[in-house]
């Protein structure tokens, strides 16, 4: 298991309205974007948006950032061996599979693999 990068996670009430101005800050389009679970998720450059009511976010509020591997195979070892426990997962998800781990110190990230073609930009 490799980390590829790490997508800061934003919680919003709209995609419509919390895209633009990501759009222009990082000159790219939204890589993807799909419902999950009550709430609708959206990457552009270095965020992740999960956008929803308060209720709908509140399951995931716990997880702080998102950390893309190259597979998640090993993170059982991983976690272990570090002190964490992995809460929930891994999972298969609309993107892929993912895991939800709290590091030692407290601090809550999901661990996604993508798959092969994760979803596409558009709404799904």
């Amino acid at each position: 298991m490799k980390a590829l990068t790490t997508l800061a996670r934003l919680y919003v009430d709209n995609l419509d309205r919390a895209l633009p101005p990501l759009r222009a800050l990082t000159g790219q389009d939204t890589r993807m974007r799909f419902r999950y679970a009550g709430v609708e998720v959206a990457s552009i450059g270095s965020f992740l948006l999960v956008a929803g009511s308060d209720e709908a976010l509140a399951p995931f509020r716990q997880v702080q950032s998102t950390v893309l591997v190259d597979r998640l195979d090993g993170l059982q070892e991983f976690i272990a061996a570090h002190g964490g426990e992995i809460l929930s997962g891994p999972n298969q998800v609309p993107s892929g599979r993912n895991a939800t781990v709290r590091h030692p110190g407290g601090v809550v990230f999901e661990y996604v693999e993508h798959a092969a073609r994760p979803c596409s930009p558009g709404r799904t």
